[in-house]
């Protein structure tokens, strides 16, 4: 094979020359790139600088804004109370069972047969007036066989004395023994004791026929009757014939927690407050106590007498009691919100040269919204209200409001 002639082209001067006016740059091209080179990180250098500096003189503003809150750090707002005096009285409500002075059923004392009653429930009736009729044929037939019992003993009576004075005066003409006038003496004595024996059955069953009237033992209102006309009437507690109730005076009982039990004395003033009676409230006072606490339920059971002339309030009814209590003595009570339970016990706050002390105190009686204080604390204390959990003895305080103590009187 031949290889073939290679040709070689040169370029011509007019070729060279366009060339040369493609690549070569000009002057302004060139001076525009040394100012992108130096002109745009001039710019990033100097937004830089400046996003410095902003940041480093806000924190400074920023540390200078906080470095007295900070130094103050320690220190707690708080608001305070005066602990106040209490009036020395109370007035606490319990609630109470209210019964009739007397209640007490009435049972028939003989047997027969009832034959006709008087009074029906509600009725009013006077000591010694009569309820129901019994007829009882029984205890009639009996007393008449005892009378002539009673007949027949008095009769060997005075057979055995004539004998006995016969036989007495024998013997004073010896026509007689001894021994024969003490055989007749001591019939003579045994018959008068079977005469006073059948004289003292006589007078019981005139006894038990004085029961056929049935009569009213007190003054007062029948409260349940329960027989009828033609009833068989049993002897005994096994019927019950009326239920009576003396509702002139009534007595309400009242148990009363342990705390205030040794101010249950009598002649404490009570008031009773019914529901019937909205806008009325009755008087009473405390009579008597039962004098111990009762362990199931730690209360004293208490006693109050209130007049009820008009027989407005019924027996059974279910009422509250206010009692007025007066002590010589006046503790100071607080707010309920001041106290701080923790492992040493009760304790309250109080403000001492800006300082918050924990102080333990003796709870008295719980008001509810405030609390009396028995020891740990004076007049001139300032207590912290709602106190954080956070506080500690000695724990630095500011004072920025004292609210007026309300916790003083009506109690």
């Amino acid at each position: 094979m031949n290889p073939q002639p290679t040709e070689t082209i040169h370029p011509s001067a007019t070729d060279r020359e366009a060339a040369g006016r493609v690549h070569r740059p000009g002057p302004h091209a060139s001076g525009t790139s040394k100012l992108l080179r130096y002109t745009v990180p001039a710019v990033c250098l100097a937004l830089f600088a400046g996003l410095v500096y902003w940041r480093v003189e806000n924190r400074a503003r920023v540390q200078a804004q906080l470095n007295p809150i900070v130094a103050n750090a320690d220190e707690i707002p708080v608001a305070v109370v005066h602990p106040q005096r209490s009036d020395g009285g109370q007035n606490i409500t319990f609630p109470g069972n209210v019964q009739a002075f007397v209640e007490t059923p009435i049972y028939a004392r003989t047997a027969g047969y009832l034959t006709k009653w008087y009074v029906d429930i509600g009725g009013r009736v006077q000591a010694g007036q009569l309820l129901a009729q019994i007829d009882t044929p029984e205890v009639d037939q009996q007393l008449r066989q005892a009378q002539a019992a009673q007949l027949q003993a008095q009769a060997n009576l005075d057979l055995a004395k004539t004998t006995a004075d016969r036989w007495q005066n024998l013997l004073k003409s010896d026509g007689v023994s001894q021994q024969e006038v003490d055989q007749n003496v001591s019939a003579y004595k045994a018959r008068q004791a079977d005469f006073e024996a059948a004289v003292a059955n006589v007078d019981r069953l005139k006894y038990l026929q004085s029961f056929q009237r049935v009569t009213a033992p007190f003054s007062g209102v029948v409260t349940a009757r329960n027989v009828d006309i033609g009833a068989l009437i049993a002897d005994g507690n096994t019927q019950q014939l009326f239920k009576m109730a003396q509702i002139d005076v009534l007595r309400v009982y009242v148990n009363v927690p342990e705390p205030y039990g040794n101010a249950m004395v009598a002649g404490v003033p009570a008031e009773l407050h019914v529901a019937e009676f909205v806008n009325r409230t009755f008087a009473g006072k405390v009579v008597r106590t039962a004098g111990a606490i009762d362990p199931a339920s730690r209360t004293l059971l208490t006693e109050v007498d209130v007049p009820n002339p008009k027989g407005e309030i019924m027996p059974g009814a279910y009422a509250e009691v206010a009692f007025h209590l007066k002590s010589v003595a006046r503790p100071l009570v607080v707010p309920s919100n001041t106290l701080i339970f923790r492992s040493p016990g009760a304790q309250v706050a109080v403000v001492e040269n800006n300082h918050a002390r924990l102080r333990s105190v003796s709870i008295g009686r719980d008001f509810g919204s405030s609390l009396e204080i028995v020891s740990g604390l004076t007049d001139s204390d300032e207590v912290i209200l709602n106190p954080p959990d956070s506080l500690i003895d000695g724990q630095p305080v500011t004072v920025q409001q004292t609210q007026p103590s309300e916790t003083g009187a009506g109690h």
